[in-house]
């Protein structure tokens, strides 16, 4: 039978494993580095809902600017004269104006189109309403909306401001005009009605 040297049995256990002290050490190292790892994923996290949200207030407002501009580029187009299509009213959050609608040409109907703002619910819209008919909500979250000049002045050009607003607030924002904590994007553009320059 042949016998062990006990020396080298002690040095194969000792070099075998970890003290209680490393391995403390070292789960203390993997959790602040778990730590550090959720609090980045944390804050991406948040800044992604962030931006997602600011992407749909500018796609929203966007969106209800080009609607109101198509539409409201038709004011006045009469092609024979006999309708009077024209500006009805413009106001400085208002607009409310008329076009020929040839998709027919043996019936052409002068049509009347709404643009301002109106509550519902909690939300404030951009309505739209057609030939005295009820709102109907073109985008949702808008703060304000602003035509210039108003009265009209006959030049055949409109400015028109539209401004958004996020869904939902962010706590940890502040708007330094309005003290709250919704994001805002303003969009501004100038329409030229070519039916109505004189």
């Amino acid at each position: 039978m042949v016998r062990q040297d006990p020396m080298s049995e002690k040095l194969y256990h000792a070099e075998g494993g970890f003290t209680l002290i490393e391995l403390i050490i070292a789960m203390t190292v993997g959790l602040i580095l778990l730590a550090a790892m959720y609090g980045v994923f944390t804050l991406q996290n948040k800044s992604l809902k962030i931006q997602e949200q600011v992407a749909e207030m500018q796609q929203n407002v966007r969106a209800g600017m080009d609607m109101m501009v198509r539409e409201i580029r038709m004011a006045g187009y009469d092609p024979d004269g006999s309708l009077g299509a024209g500006i009805v009213s413009i106001a400085s959050d208002s607009i409310e104006f008329t076009y020929v609608d040839d998709s027919d040409p043996d019936d052409l109907q002068l049509k009347t189109i709404t643009y301002d703002i109106y509550e519902s619910g909690n939300t404030t819209n951009l309505g739209r309403a057609v030939d005295d008919g009820t709102h109907q909500p073109v985008v949702e979250n808008i703060d304000s909306i602003t035509f210039a000049p108003a009265p009209y002045d006959d030049n055949g050009e409109i400015t028109v401001t539209l401004t958004g607003r996020t869904a939902r607030p962010d706590p940890a924002y502040t708007h330094p005009v309005h003290n709250d904590h919704y994001r805002r994007y303003t969009l501004e553009t100038k329409v030229l009605c070519r039916n109505l320059k004189l």
